[in-house]
């Protein structure tokens, strides 16, 4: 079944509401996190292979990425990180950047799946790796909103089977603009306001009730397409 995980450390209140909602839990390590670990992200722009090795061997999640595919010189690196990080995790995630690399992975190291991330475009992260490389593969949406994990996840089912999509974006819109997610998309997107429903005086628990909505919605709007 399809796994979707809230990945942000540092603030229990909103794991914990992630959590109740359905979500299972990430975190970008080394850092404090507040609930059973599934998902372990390393921090792509600084990556310390030290320390979130040693935070995965504390933790030992259920998946893991490693350092992100960037150059095809890479490869070696790539695999030496997944060797090491297999140690600990089920599932070693790959995020392919390299385009037409993906033939030279492993389906496994040391007896873990290997599956492909796909690092969803946005103005901060992503891949150029056309999507149907990924044919065959189990795959991960990595980041992104949940619109766009939702048309990726519609394209991906039919060449491949994706088993998770993690997020951190309805964190995000609930702190900088008090706004949630819905399905449905609205003349201004998909983010609404709690003001623009009539619901904006919350004085300081409006971004926590903000958040709580996108996590209600997200997760049955997933219910809906999984037909769970």
């Amino acid at each position: 079944m399809m796994k979707l995980i809230y990945c942000a450390g540092k603030n229990e209140t909103f794991a914990q509401v992630a959590i109740r909602a359905g979500f299972k839990y990430g975190a970008q390590l080394p850092c404090a996190v507040y609930g059973p670990l599934f998902f372990a992200d390393q921090n792509w722009k600084n990556p310390n292979r030290a320390a979130y090795m040693a935070a995965l061997a504390h933790h030992r999640p259920q998946m893991a990425t490693v350092l992100d595919w960037e150059r095809d010189e890479q490869l070696d690196e790539i695999l030496d990180w997944a060797e090491e990080a297999s140690q600990y995790v089920e599932d070693i995630l790959i995020i392919p950047k390299v385009v037409g690399g993906i033939d030279q992975l492993p389906r496994f190291i040391n007896g873990k799946r290997v599956v492909l991330a796909y690092s969803v475009p946005t103005r901060y992260a992503g891949t150029s790796v056309p999507a149907w490389e990924l044919a065959g593969w189990p795959i991960h949406l990595l980041g992104g909103s949940p619109h766009q994990q939702i048309q990726l996840w519609r394209y991906f089912s039919c060449i491949a089977e994706v088993i998770s999509a993690d997020g951190n974006m309805a964190n995000k819109m609930a702190h900088q603009f008090c706004a949630f997610w819905r399905a449905r998309k609205g003349a201004k997107g998909h983010w609404v306001r709690l003001k623009e429903v009539g619901d904006g005086d919350w004085g300081e628990g409006s971004n926590l009730e903000a958040f709580r909505r996108s996590c209600r919605n997200i997760k049955a709007r997933w219910n809906s397409l999984l037909n769970l």
